[in-house]
């Protein structure tokens, strides 16, 4: 396994320079900020890695004539399709047949071909194999691959540059592409990193326990982005560390930190970009209760969401 490096996530910074939109951070409370990832190309923070990987196998000559295939539970497909009409290429993208309506939407509307198959992003993963290996289209990889985790880790260096004596970054976590390339980067600079999944969707928190990569089961109102059954090996080295936390955040949390998002900001995000703000939530549902004294960084993930249940309290 390529062990991910903040080398690997400096030259995939090189890469996206140009063509990802640089994060916007927005105060929340005192010495507490909001990365507004939700506002990145293609509505999450997705695009920074499927740009890495398409841009490196461009640079190395190894994109194929029948283009780039992809499992994804809806936000990665959505990024492999963005990146690949960006580099010209043509884009499968094999999302379970659960995934958002809106999600399937703007796949089609990037020219991916759009293909439903199960109920669970395991069985969405096995038929975008078998057509990658009778086709020979490049597979993707929603979050298990160092250009992928390497991507998305560019994010910190963003935040770090706008947020001064940044202490924390807190950030949810699914397979674990996010977390392993924000964790990496915010260690070379000795700033610890929050990594947060609802209850029942522990695929990070089970390895841990663990001491090694396992499959657990898939249940919350976020699974839809963060329901993966086994978190990236990457990711599991990487939550190993002493400067990582592990947290847990039931859906009640995950749904009011949405609602208040909408509520006080008018900031429409999915499920799972709340949830990284659901663990600083207050009484029995707060998972992460900073130092007085501590700078913290929250990033809300992605925004491709149905907004038709947020209303006006």
């Amino acid at each position: 396994m390529h062990r991910l490096t903040y080398d690997d996530v400096r030259r995939a910074a090189t890469r996206v320079a140009g063509h990802t939109r640089p994060v916007v951070v927005a105060p929340a409370a005192p010495r507490h900020w909001l990365a507004l990832e939700q506002l990145q190309h293609t509505g999450s923070f997705k695009a920074r890695g499927a740009h890495n990987f398409l841009a490196a196998h461009r640079e190395a000559g190894t994109l194929p004539p029948a283009g780039v295939t992809i499992a994804s539970g809806g936000n990665a497909g959505l990024a492999c399709a963005w990146a690949a009409r960006r580099q010209g290429v043509r884009a499968t993208v094999f999302l379970p047949e659960n995934a958002p309506h809106v999600k399937v939407a703007k796949l089609r509307g990037y020219g991916a071909d759009v293909r439903l198959v199960g109920t669970e992003y395991a069985q969405a993963l096995a038929a975008c194999e078998e057509f990658a290996a009778t086709t020979g289209a490049l597979a993707s990889h929603a979050y298990d691959h160092p250009l992928i985790a390497a991507g998305a880790g560019t994010l910190l260096d963003e935040i770090r540059d706008r947020v001064p004596g940044l202490d924390t970054v807190v950030v949810a976590i699914g397979g674990g592409g996010l977390f392993a390339g924000v964790a990496t980067a915010a260690r070379h600079h000795g700033i610890r990193t929050v990594a947060v999944e609802p209850e029942n969707c522990r695929a990070l928190n089970a390895a841990l326990a663990a001491g090694k990569v396992v499959d657990v089961a898939v249940d919350s109102v976020a699974a839809d982005a963060l329901g993966a059954r086994r978190v990236s090996a990457a990711a599991l080295v990487a939550a190993q560390d002493e400067s990582v936390r592990s947290v847990l955040v039931p859906d009640s949390a995950i749904v009011r930190a949405r609602q208040t998002l909408w509520d006080d900001r008018r900031l429409a995000v999915e499920h799972a970009g709340a949830t990284a703000l659901a663990a600083l939530g207050t009484g029995a549902d707060g998972a992460y209760v900073p130092a007085e004294d501590e700078t913290v960084a929250v990033v809300l993930c992605g925004a491709n969401t149905d907004p038709s249940d947020l209303v006006q309290r």
